[in-house]
């Protein structure tokens, strides 16, 4: 039986999305319990991710009806069988990767990013768009205690794929940012402090995001169909438009990488071969491994990384949702549950 602490409620509330291209609509359920290894979480803050609206769009595999947001955070209030170091009451961060498989080829050769049989928190198991939640619980992770419950959502998913994003794009100086959303105004602080010069490339005429890139220590920012005054020795792509990889290809230095960091891209046009000769590379990011969070999360916690969020009711979910498909955030909308 799973271990509990104090009067829980009868039920939570949750936003889901019942098929693909509906909105979101407030639904009621019985209060779940844990089953072996798994937490029920109670939330406290849910960022809102552009993963979000590919789950939304059926853009990439899900599970309907789905409650999404795999950018949770919240205190342990059950306990399910068998499960070590967590206690009740623990602030937990719940990330896109819920579990894997443990036993395909790229379980066992430390690639659980890209198992055979994962499950995807609020795409394939319900996510955080809601009062409450079940994890697995070693897919949690401890947070830093500086950060506030919805300063810390947007780390969950905008900043651990950037962080896996900014290890594959190697040791180069010059790092060049394409799309300056909730992802790239924390990875552009972490490349800053690791003594990075970082290019912010944003939408034409988007003086407010290049202002913004600016503020956060980026030493030029302009819009993505230019190029930048020096070469880039990586460009990391945020925002979901294919037309950018050979734009980003033009700004590479000889040997320079492009690394895809979005789950879904539109298709990518025909370039000339030309433009990734001379050994330039253009890679992938697929998921995250529990390694990116437990390096992420030390990495960060003693640094003057700040998240810049605006906060939402949850029931206010497909208002922050079209925000951010229109492009008017700054930073990261966070959903913020009224729990007791």
């Amino acid at each position: 039986m799973a271990e509990e602490v104090g009067r829980q409620q009868p039920g939570m509330v949750a936003m889901q999305i019942d098929a693909p291209g509906q909105p979101l609509r407030l639904v009621e359920r019985a209060l779940p319990r844990p089953g072996k290894g798994e937490l029920l979480v109670e939330v406290s803050a849910c960022g809102v991710c552009r993963t979000d609206l590919h789950v939304l769009d059926g853009e990439v595999a899900a599970h309907y009806p789905v409650v999404p947001g795999h950018e949770i955070v919240g205190r342990v209030r059950a306990l399910g069988p068998g499960v070590e170091g967590i206690a009740l009451g623990d602030r937990v961060g719940i990330p896109w990767l819920g579990h894997t498989c443990g036993i395909c080829s790229y379980c066992l050769s430390d690639r659980e990013n890209l198992c055979d049989a994962p499950l995807f928190t609020g795409a394939t198991r319900d996510g955080g768009y809601a009062t409450h939640a079940i994890a697995d619980a070693r897919y949690c992770f401890a947070l830093p205690d500086r950060f506030s419950d919805v300063e810390a959502a947007p780390l969950l998913c905008a900043g651990l794929i950037g962080w896996r994003a900014l290890r594959l794009a190697g040791e180069g100086h010059r790092i060049g940012l394409y799309g300056f959303g909730a992802a790239a105004h924390i990875l552009a602080q972490v490349a800053v402090q690791q003594g990075r010069a970082v290019y912010a490339f944003t939408k034409e005429g988007d003086e407010t995001g290049q202002a913004f890139a600016r503020s956060l220590g980026c030493i030029w920012a302009g819009a993505s169909t230019a190029l930048p005054p020096e070469r880039l020795d990586a460009a990391l792509i945020f925002a979901p438009v294919g037309a950018l990889v050979p734009l980003a290809l033009r700004a590479l230095r000889k040997g320079g990488r492009v690394v895809c960091a979005g789950i879904h891209m539109s298709d990518i046009p025909s370039f000339p071969y030309a433009e990734l000769w001379e050994e330039r590379q253009i890679l992938s990011v697929a998921n995250l491994t529990r390694e990116d969070g437990i390096s992420f999360f030390a990495a960060i916690a003693h640094s003057p990384l700040r998240t810049v969020t605006e906060a939402f009711p949850l029931d206010q979910a497909n208002v922050a949702l079209e925000r951010l498909r229109s492009g008017a955030l700054v930073g990261a909308a966070v959903l913020v549950p009224s729990v007791s």
